[in-house]
């Protein structure tokens, strides 16, 4: 049986899906809104300790789930791993599962600029298919008070994903400019999109721990403007927006059912656009259900 260093974070899709860890931590772990690898330091795993992972992984797995196989590569951001090392990783999956279908990551706009286009190549070439990127917000003055770089960048990150093949999840997060920086805050992160979309769009429901509220609140204040928290009017106000303004040029899957939000909806925009608009206005209007508080959650 694998045993894991835990907090254990993945994306909701991989929920069913095996999970091997590459590397502990986050190599960043600096953004103020994010509480999930507070606790570790990052580091890469050593690979002979991957290996058996793997092999251990492969007994339990070959009992249960005989069909074709996903495996996401934890913790935080497996892509920050030198190249050979993750090539590695890749050959011993594919070479232990035969049915092996999909391998995933998390993945920073960091990660993806640092590496050049040839060894994302080979990175895909290997069977890391899709990678998840937090783009957040599309806002540069939002990005640099939670630390999360630029927009530049965070596009130049996508564009390098997309031009080596990945398939990119990528999500938003609603309520980050709080109620002075929301509307900037969702036209640009439309307009980011709109220029580079990823294939799949999801957005979180900005939910501080306790841990890191106080520093995200003094670290936005810093560049002038207290924070102050939207309520869900103010995130319906923020979704029916975000859904109006963007028109990706080509058709991205869009998702809003994470637990950490109010309104969940599903479909693929642009065609979709207009029924998941009426959606949320009826939400505004009190005709649909928003997911009670005490559901929501990460």
């Amino acid at each position: 049986m694998t045993l894991y260093d835990k907090p254990l974070w993945r994306p909701p899709s991989e929920g069913r899906n095996l999970i091997i860890q590459a590397t502990l931590g986050c190599s960043f772990n600096a953004c103020t809104f994010c509480s999930m690898y507070k606790s570790k330091t990052y580091c890469a795993k050593p690979l002979n300790a991957v290996f058996a992972d793997i092999e251990d992984a492969a007994r339990d797995w070959s009992l249960d789930s005989p069909g074709m196989l996903r495996v996401f590569l934890a913790d935080g951001d497996a892509l920050a791993l030198e190249i050979g090392h993750l090539l590695a990783v890749l050959e011993k999956l594919r070479a232990t599962f035969p049915a092996l279908s999909r391998v995933s990551s998390y993945a920073t706009p960091i990660n993806l600029n640092q590496k050049s286009p040839s060894e994302l190549s080979r990175l895909k070439s290997a069977g890391l298919t899709l990678i998840y990127v937090g783009i957040e917000s599309g806002a540069d003055d939002i990005l640099k008070r939670v630390r999360k770089g630029s927009a530049s960048a965070m596009e130049g990150a996508l564009k390098r994903a997309d031009d080596a093949g990945f398939k990119v999840s990528a999500t938003v997060i609603l309520g980050l400019g709080g109620m002075m920086l929301w509307r900037e805050h969702i036209e640009q992160t439309a307009a980011l999109i709109n220029r580079q979309p990823p294939q799949f769009l999801s957005t979180l429901q900005l939910g501080l721990g306790a841990g890191v509220a106080p520093g995200f609140r003094d670290a936005f204040a810093k560049r002038g403007g207290a924070f102050r928290d939207q309520d869900d009017a103010g995130i319906l106000d923020e979704l029916e927006l975000l859904l109006r303004l963007l028109d990706p040029p080509r058709a991205v899957i869009f998702r809003s059912n994470h637990a950490s939000n109010c309104l969940a909806l599903a479909g693929t925009l642009p065609k979709d656009s207009e029924r998941l608009l009426c959606q949320v206005r009826a939400a505004k209007e009190g005709f649909a259900l928003l997911r009670p508080h005490h559901q929501r959650g990460f």
